[in-house]
C-alpha cells in the first residue's frame, strides 16, 4: 500500500476510452496515471468486432423498439434478450429508455451520436498514422446484409438522417450484392454500404494505447480498483485498492461498472443512467472464405469481421445485470445465424468464447463531461456498443474540457448534468 501526492491527472478505467484519454491528455502537457481494477483492456474493449460505424449513429432507441423487445422477451436466444427478473432499477431504465422511443428522441440521440462517431473515426486514421497503432486497421467500411427485403424496406427509414450526418450510403440488389461477396449464400435480398466505416482488432488497439501511453511518460497501475473518493485542498483523495493516491484533475471512464460507483462519484443519478448489457463474441482461426468486409447480418444482428489474424461473430444485447455465466445458447445463436448466410460461417479452430457488458446510458448517448458540483471530476463512460469507434473523439473532448480549450464538438448533448 502507498501514496501517491504529486498525480496531475489519474484516471480509472484501462479500456479504449480511458487509455485513449490518457494519451490525449499527455499530448495536451497534462502528467496522467491510469489505474485498472484488473488489467488493461479487460473489459468490453476486449471481445467486441472492433467496427468503427458513423453508420451505427441511429440510437436503439427508436419507434417500435418497445414491442420488438416484447417479443424478444419470450426468446433467450434473440438477439435482444431482457432477462425475467425483480430489478426495480431495471424496470426505471427500461421506462425511460421505452419513454425515448419517440420519432424526436430518436434524431436528437442520433445527431449526438452521429458528431462524436464522425469525429472519433477521422481522428482514429490520424492517431494510427502518429502512433503507429499496430492493430490491423482498415478502411474497409461495413455492409448491411438482408435477407428478407421488408427488414432492408425497413432500414432504410435511416437512411435520410444518415446522410443529414455525412454517412455514406448506397444500396445493392441481391443478386448484385451476391456477386461482390461470394462468401454468402443465395437469398440475399440486399445489401447497405456504408464505405466510410473502418476495422481493426480492439484488444491490440488497446495494447497499442497502453504501450503509446507509456512510452509518452504515462503510468498504468493494473490491479488497482477505484473505492473513494474525497475532497484535498485543491485536488482530490482517491483512495483505491492498491493504496491512496493525490489528483488535481479525476476522469472516470469506468464503463459498465459506473453505476456501482455513483455514490462514490457523486452523482447518484447515475445508477438509474446506466444499465449493463452483455455482449458475446467467438474468435476463430479464419475459414478459407472470408467476407471482403465487415458484415452485419441484419435479421439475426451478428456481426463478422475478419482480420489476418483471427475471425470474429459477436453482437447480441442481453440485460441480466452482472450475470457472470457464459450463456452457451446465445453464443450458440451467433454461429446458427451466420449459417444461415455464410457459406463458412465458422472458423476451423475456436481461440476464444467471450462475453462482456457494455455501458448502456437510458437515451443511448455518451456520459462525458464534469460531474455537477464536483470540480475536477470527469465522466467519460456510457458508450454503449460504440466504445471503440468513439474513444479517440471522446479522448479529445475530455482532454479539451480538462484543460479549457474550445472543443472540436459541442459538448452540451453528453453532459452529465443532464441526469440531475
Amino acid at each position: 500500500m502507498y501514496t501517491v501526492s504529486s498525480d496531475d491527472v489519474m484516471i480509472a478505467g484501462g479500456g479504449a476510452v480511458g487509455l485513449a484519454t490518457a494519451l490525449a491528455l499527455l499530448e495536451a502537457g497534462r502528467n496522467v496515471r491510469v489505474i485498472e481494477a484488473r488489467h488493461v483492456g479487460a473489459g468490453s474493449s476486449h471481445g467486441n468486432c472492433g467496427t468503427i460505424t458513423p453508420s451505427h449513429a441511429a440510437p436503439l432507441a427508436q419507434p417500435g423498439m418497445v414491442q420488438t423487445a416484447l417479443r424478444m422477451m419470450l426468446q433467450p436466444d434473440a438477439p435482444l434478450y431482457i432477462k425475467p427478473r425483480v430489478d426495480p432499477v431495471l424496470w426505471r431504465w427500461l421506462l425511460t429508455f421505452a419513454g425515448r422511443c419517440n420519432v424526436r428522441d430518436f434524431e436528437q440521440s442520433a445527431r449526438a451520436k452521429g458528431a462524436l462517431l464522425n469525429d472519433s473515426r477521422a481522428r482514429l486514421t490520424d492517431w494510427v498514422r502518429k502512433y503507429a497503432l499496430e492493430c490491423e486497421f482498415v478502411e474497409s467500411g461495413e455492409d448491411y446484409v438482408f435477407r428478407d427485403p421488408r427488414r432492408l424496406e425497413h432500414d432504410m427509414l435511416e437512411a435520410p438522417i444518415l446522410r443529414e450526418l455525412g454517412v455514406q450510403v448506397d444500396v445493392y440488389e441481391g443478386r448484385d450484392y451476391e456477386v461482390r461477396e461470394p462468401a454468402l449464400k443465395p437469398g440475399v435480398a440486399g445489401a447497405i454500404r456504408f464505405a466510410g466505416d473502418a476495422a481493426l482488432r480492439p484488444d491490440r488497439y488497446v495494447a497499442e494505447l497502453a504501450r503509446a501511453v507509456r512510452e509518452r511518460g504515462g503510468t498504468i497501475v493494473e490491479g488497482c480498483a477505484l473505492e473513494a473518493i474525497e475532497r484535498n485542498g485543491t485536488g482530490w483523495r482517491v483512495r483505491t485498492s492498491g493504496g491512496t493516491f493525490n489528483a488535481r484533475d479525476l476522469v472516470c471512464a469506468l464503463g459498465a461498472w459506473t453505476p456501482q460507483l455513483a455514490d462514490a462519484i457523486g452523482l447518484r443519478a447515475l445508477r438509474n443512467a446506466m444499465q449493463p448489457g452483455k455482449g458475446y463474441s467467438i474468435t476463430y482461426d479464419p475459414p478459407a472464405l472470408v467476407p471482403r468486409h465487415p458484415l452485419v447480418l441484419r435479421e439475426r444482428q451478428v456481426c463478422v469481421t475478419a482480420w489476418e489474424s483471427g475471425y470474429r461473430l459477436g453482437s447480441t444485447m442481453e440485460f441480466s445485470g452482472f450475470d457472470d455465466t457464459l450463456n452457451e445458447r446465445r453464443l450458440g445463436a451467433l454461429e446458427r445465424g451466420a449459417a444461415e448466410y455464410l457459406h463458412q460461417p465458422v472458423g476451423p479452430v475456436v481461440r476464444e468464447r467471450w462475453f462482456g457488458w457494455r455501458p448502456m446510458s437510458c437515451d443511448d448517448i455518451p456520459i462525458i463531461g464534469k460531474v455537477p458540483g464536483r470540480e475536477g471530476i470527469w465522466l467519460a463512460t456510457g458508450h454503449g456498443m460504440m466504445g471503440i469507434g468513439m474513444s479517440t473523439g471522446t479522448a479529445q473532448l475530455v482532454a479539451d474540457l480538462v484543460t479549457g480549450r474550445a472543443p472540436s464538438i459541442d459538448p452540451a448533448p453528453y453532459a452529465p448534468a443532464r441526469f440531475t
